[in-house]
């Protein structure tokens, strides 16, 4: 663990040289990020002198704990990768600002650790108090219960969103913001929380990648079979002279666009404004992993012409998080994927960390090696790192360079 925050340190210093620095001089006319978010359990093992007779029978927890991936879509250079966990917090300090800031009284959004999942500490009922005992005796005993574990508390998933978002605009200068995601409520209440005033201005746009998970490897290589040939036969039909498939895509999504739209028009008395409609429309070029999936936009398009939409729903893809996320599945044992149990009833969470606070310092340090030192080739045959795509190097790093 030494080594760990020692190379933690190390790679700190290299990111505020080599990310912070040349972003203060680099302006991007519009910029692309795609967000996902990772969840993981913690290792349900109790803390020392928390064990032996006296503890069977109780229930073990499954902490349930979520990453926050933001990644640029076209060089796959990762933002920020953010646990939603907060290691400092103590059920010490959650309890005197309970008393000093009467927080077991106030709404959520008004108490001063609302970021918590656990928001305040429970209060014994007075008198005059219409909580019942039962009630108090339940989350005292579920406090006393988590207390048995990792130190620390897991934070609002919304919560880590925003701060997630905010930091990356303070770091990134861009005229224009596209972001996609899935339909994740915390993802999307975030980026409309941090990006109100770029939206009213129609400077922000978001985009929904929605896939259906639940297809075999073999259904979705007949769907991408199928989507080539229906594309290449539309083409042929419409009397287009090319076989390139994203060219055929885009005519196809502009002559769509002139009917479509991802929105409705709602009139109240003399007003007419546009709503969401929830009408996603299926992407044309399908993947060989994922075969089909559906497209959608949140946010008023109604201003752009219809061959403007098509190329921006052409880049609508959730690949720049999938490429850093399975590297952390491969290359960080704490992250690996479950193992299935001897008897095949449940999932063993064995490899899982003790503590969120060391999967925060393994993901900063697997973040710099992969945007600078982990080159990989595109489709135009050039093998370049993510930071080198992005134009904020011009060299591939080694890892004896972060040190």
């Amino acid at each position: 663990y030494h080594k760990l925050e020692w190379l933690y340190r190390r790679c700190l210093e290299f990111l505020d040289r080599y990310e912070t620095e040349p972003f203060k001089d680099k302006h991007f006319r519009e910029i692309w990020l795609n967000t996902d978010k990772m969840h993981y359990l913690l290792n349900n093992v109790r803390k020392k002198g928390q064990g032996g007779n006296k503890f069977r029978g109780m229930e073990d927890l499954n902490l349930q704990t979520y990453i926050v991936v933001t990644s640029e879509v076209f060089s796959r250079y990762a933002f920020r990768s953010d646990v939603a966990y907060d290691w400092d917090i103590t059920f010490e300090e959650l309890a005197l600002d309970t008393i000093r800031y009467k927080d077991d009284r106030l709404n959520e959004f008004s108490k001063k650790n609302a970021r918590l999942e656990i928001s305040h500490f429970p209060q014994e009922p007075s008198k005059k108090d219409n909580d019942l005992n039962a009630q108090y005796t339940h989350d005292i005993n579920k406090i006393k219960h988590r207390s048995q574990y990792v130190d620390g508390l897991h934070v609002n998933a919304t919560y880590t969103n925003i701060a997630h978002y905010w930091l990356i605009k303070q770091l990134v200068k861009a005229n224009e913001w596209r972001m996609i995601s899935d339909n994740d409520s915390s993802i999307k209440t975030a980026f409309y929380r941090v990006f109100a005033e770029e939206i009213k201005r129609y400077d922000a746009h978001h985009f929904l990648s929605l896939v259906d998970r639940e297809k075999s490897r073999k259904q979705c290589l007949q769907e991408f079979e199928d989507a080539k040939q229906d594309l290449l036969e539309w083409g042929f039909q419409s009397g287009y002279d090319t076989k390139n498939l994203r060219k055929l895509a885009k005519y196809y999504l502009t002559e769509l666009f002139t009917r479509y739209t991802f929105h409705e028009e709602v009139s109240e008395g003399k007003r007419t404004f546009n709503k969401y409609a929830n009408n996603p429309v299926e992407h044309p070029l399908a993947s060989r992993d994922k075969g089909l999936h559906l497209v959608d936009c949140t946010t008023d398009l109604s201003s752009y012409e219809s061959e403007d939409i098509a190329k921006m729903i052409l880049e609508v893809n959730d690949n720049a998080t999938n490429a850093f996320i399975q590297q952390m599945r491969r290359r960080l044992s704490i992250l690996e994927r479950p193992l299935m149990t001897a008897r095949g009833e449940g999932k063993s969470y064995v490899y899982a960390n003790f503590n969120p606070k060391y999967a925060q310092y393994a993901l900063t340090i697997l973040r710099t090696y992969f945007n600078f030192c982990l080159p990989f080739k595109s489709a135009d045959g050039r093998k370049l790192t993510p930071a080198q795509r992005l134009g904020i190097t011009d060299k591939v790093f080694d890892i004896k360079d972060i040190i």
